[in-house]
């Protein structure tokens, strides 16, 4: 469906972010810039400045942070994961919202999901990776 086509004042643009063990649900509705996270505002909820930076990344790349409202429900994992599915949630909202941003989103690389998850720890172990002393005699 064209962009033209829609009628933007009832249309809301939905993505799924996910990165680590953290979900991300992303709605992009036509407004002002109104930013809110698990009904708080972005300040509140992410209180370090990186963490709001990396948010709003795929928004400031594709000059749209004054269009839109943003609504976000995100859970699961710590602030950097959370922030991390959030941008890529508003993304994928913007690929549904107008089909010429994909290129610049994906070669900035917002549309990858990071596929890096913490290792299972093994039986006979103390940690993934780390073994116990080995004693020769």
């Amino acid at each position: 469906m064209a962009l033209k086509d829609k009628d933007l004042s009832t249309t809301q643009f939905y993505g799924t972010g996910r990165r680590k063990t953290s979900t991300a649900r992303v709605f992009l509705r036509p407004g002002t810039g109104n930013f809110t996270v698990n009904d708080k505002t972005i300040e509140v909820y992410f209180f370090d400045e990186l963490h709001r930076m990396l948010a709003k990344a795929p928004l400031t790349l594709s000059e749209t942070t004054a269009k839109f409202d943003i609504i976000v429900n995100v859970s699961g994992g710590g602030m950097r994961g959370q922030a991390g599915a959030v941008s890529h949630g508003i993304a994928r909202a913007l690929c549904d919202y107008s089909a010429e941003l994909r290129g610049a989103l994906k070669k900035a690389g917002f549309l990858t999901r990071d596929p890096r998850m913490k290792e299972r720890k093994k039986y006979g172990q103390p940690g993934a990776r780390k073994r116990f002393q080995f004693s020769k005699r």
